[in-house]
Formats: structure tokens, sequence, C-alpha cells
């Protein structure tokens, strides 16, 4: 039960509060004094927020490369035209 607890509590975290988890999981690994089951447990919940990140940056990557166009239609972004 408390697998799923810490796997529904990764997937309501925002972005850059997953980003900060991570990043102190990282250095505390980096470390190399944690006890072999919390670096376990550690790199597992490092590797749900790696994923949650990746999603959001993806999620946010689409909804950019989108835009509304003057008819309020949306379109695909096209780098090639706004290059010119």
């Amino acid at each position: 039960m408390a697998k799923k607890d810490a796997a529904t509590e990764i997937e309501n975290l925002k972005f850059e509060e997953a980003m900060q988890q991570l990043e102190q999981i990282v250095a505390q690994l980096e470390q190399g004094d944690v006890p072999l089951e919390e670096a376990l447990d550690q790199f597992q919940k490092g590797v749900a927020l790696s994923k949650l990140c990746k999603d959001k940056l993806e999620n946010a990557e689409t909804t950019l490369t989108k835009i509304v166009n003057e008819n309020g239609e949306e379109t695909i972004f096209d780098q090639e035209l706004d290059a010119n």
C-alpha cells in the first residue's frame, strides 16, 4: 500500500517539485553513504520522478508546438515559417 501512496504522491507533483526531489535524490546517492536498502528505494523513486518530468516536458512541448490561427483553429507550429 505504501508504494501505491508514494506513486500517487509522485503523480500529483508539479514539474518543479519533481525536479527538486530528483536533484535531492541524486545528490544524496552521489555522496555514497546511503544504506543499500534506502539507496534502492531512492533510486526507484528517482526513476519515477524522472519519468514524470519527461512526460510533463513532452506534454508541454506538444502544447507549445500548436498555435491557434486567426480563425481560432488549432494548427501545428511550423519552424520553417517562423524562421522567415
